[in-house]
């Protein structure tokens, strides 16, 4: 059994991700909310990444930060704060886990960390102006990382579409709004929550330890083919 930190467990791919390795190792979620999922698996810490001290835990094997964005507006809409922002919530969040939870994580022999990045850091998208540029920095964060912490600890980042969750949920808000998605998607579909889960369990797990400072889009199609 092992010991996974997740920051941001208790909606969307968090939670999805705690409700699919719950039942065969240790999850210590870190988030605001309490997650819905109950298990005696499950360590649960309320915390704010950004403003709160992280709580201690002595040792871990994996790592995944959760916490996003989705701040779709016009560049000449768009405000230095809201860069500000999405950069803090994407980008130095993450960073403060790592460097927070890289003691735990180098004492395990096989550990590895899990971040999250956008089709739209390789997709040119009106009005993502904002969160192409903070998720770009994620990418390149992994990279960076990737070979300074080599060979002990892996890094890897999923480049999602769109995802069926709370904070994409003004994407999805109608019938016509889900069949234009679903339509501009070659494989004609969009992500759930579950599929970017087992993927995050997958890259965590040993049966990827040959893959570090990796993007794996998600991305039914739309980045890879025009059809």
């Amino acid at each position: 059994m092992k010991t996974y930190i997740i920051i941001g467990g208790s909606k969307g791919i968090g939670k999805a991700f705690i409700e699919n390795f719950i039942e065969e190792h240790k999850i210590i979620n870190i988030s605001r909310t309490t997650p819905s999922v109950k298990h005696n698996n499950l360590t649960h810490y309320d915390c704010d990444v950004l403003t709160d001290d992280l709580p201690e835990i002595e040792n871990a094997d994996g790592l995944i930060y959760c916490p996003g964005s989705i701040n779709l507006k016009p560049i000449s809409r768009l405000k230095i704060e809201d860069f500000k922002a999405d950069f803090e919530i994407n980008v130095i969040g993450a960073v403060k886990a790592i460097q927070h939870y890289l003691p735990a994580l180098k004492k395990s022999n096989q550990a590895a960390i899990v971040l999250f990045s956008t089709v739209a850091s390789k997709l040119g998208m009106p009005y993502h102006a904002s969160i192409a540029t903070a998720k770009s920095a994620v990418e390149g964060l992994v990279k960076s990382l990737g070979a300074e912490l080599a060979p002990s600890i892996r890094i890897n980042a999923i480049a999602p579409t769109v995802t069926d969750t709370e904070l994409a949920s003004k994407l999805l808000r109608n019938d016509k709004m889900i069949a234009n998605i679903t339509e501009r998607h070659p494989l004609k579909n969009y992500l759930k929550p579950k599929e970017v889960a087992e993927m995050a369990s997958f890259l965590l797990s040993n049966k990827a330890a040959s893959m570090s400072g990796q993007i794996f889009e998600m991305d039914y199609g739309i980045v890879s083919f025009k059809l």
